[in-house]
């Protein structure tokens, strides 16, 4: 028998893809976004199979709507971006802390037990032990990364006071299909690819050298699918690194997407922007013993399949 699942920010990047992702399992699906970030045509095919209510995380009286006979919740909606938030720490505070609470308390109160929290590895900070582990303690260095943790605290806060299965899933920069390569704030891998399908010159801001854990979106979608039918005791709203263990720094990125492109630009180096990290690579062991997770996509498949996606649909 099919459930019911609420993803706020379904028509986002991630939430979008894990609409497909749930719906091809057999179930039903509700969107929740305001399309403050999110993209009409990121859900444009699957309208006619979903059912979305256009709306603020904010907004008590649209989500209780929207919760309304949910099996679960895969909590995406949010502003993200660290520059974003160094910018306009207030409104980056107000959406996505106060927005997570709504959400918990408008679960508690139509009684839907699981939520899964998109959190961040932004919680990390500049710590300089490597990979990172989740016992490690918190150190944020941008407005956006004290917000994600803030949350994270509530998930567990709301699991201990009121018996509410919660999980936070500390995502390392995913990629892949329809990931925004516009905007201020766009990602760097669809932003690369964006400019070199159109004869420019990236911009990278530093040397090159910092490294990432790239995960691509598939990787994702399982590990929230994942997350939201763990056991019971797997859901104490301690956060879960999701990724590949496997670092990978900007220049690596430009020189393999100038091979698969066919392509010889070279890139424009700007001083590093003001909260990034220098290096990040995850410690997956503690997601793949709670919750079963592993990463089946790694980095070179999914960025032959991100640059094939950005080739037909930019």
């Amino acid at each position: 028998m099919p459930n019911k699942y609420l993803i706020t920010g379904g028509a986002g990047f991630i939430g979008s893809n894990l609409a497909r992702f749930i719906l091809e399992k057999g179930h039903e699906v509700v969107v929740l976004d305001n399309f403050a970030t999110g993209k009409r045509e990121n859900i444009e095919e699957i309208l006619d199979r979903i059912t979305l209510f256009e709306g603020d995380i904010r907004d008590a009286t649209t989500v209780g709507k929207a919760i309304e006979g949910c099996t679960a919740v895969f909590h995406e909606g949010a502003l993200g971006s660290v520059p974003r938030s160094v910018e306009d720490p207030c409104t980056s505070h107000d959406v996505n802390v106060n927005g997570t609470i709504n959400i918990l308390e408008s679960a508690r109160k139509h009684g839907v037990k699981r939520i899964v929290f998109a959190a961040s590895s932004s919680a990390y900070g500049e710590q300089p032990d490597s990979p990172k582990l989740e016992s490690m303690p918190a150190l944020p260095i941008s407005p956006y990364a004290s917000g994600k943790v803030a949350c994270e605290a509530y998930m567990q806060s709301y699991a201990a006071s009121y018996e509410l299965e919660t999980v936070s899933l500390r995502y390392f920069n995913v990629f892949g299909p329809r990931q925004d390569p516009f905007g201020a704030y766009a990602a760097v891998i669809p932003v690369f690819v964006s400019c070199l399908l159109k004869g420019k010159s990236p911009v990278v801001y530093g040397d090159g050298e910092q490294t990432r854990d790239f995960c691509y979106i598939e990787n994702v979608c399982r590990a929230n699918w994942l997350a939201a039918t763990a056991p019971a005791e797997c859901c104490d709203g301690r956060p879960l690194n999701v990724a590949c263990n496997a670092a990978v720094s900007l220049n690596r990125i430009l020189d393999k997407l100038r091979a698969l492109m066919n392509v010889d630009i070279a890139a424009e180096y700007k001083p590093p922007r003001l909260g990034d990290i220098r290096d990040s690579l995850a410690d997956i062991s503690l997601a793949k013993k709670r919750i079963g997770y592993e990463p089946l996509v790694y980095f070179d498949e999914g960025l032959e399949r991100s640059i094939q996606w950005y080739r037909d649909n930019l």
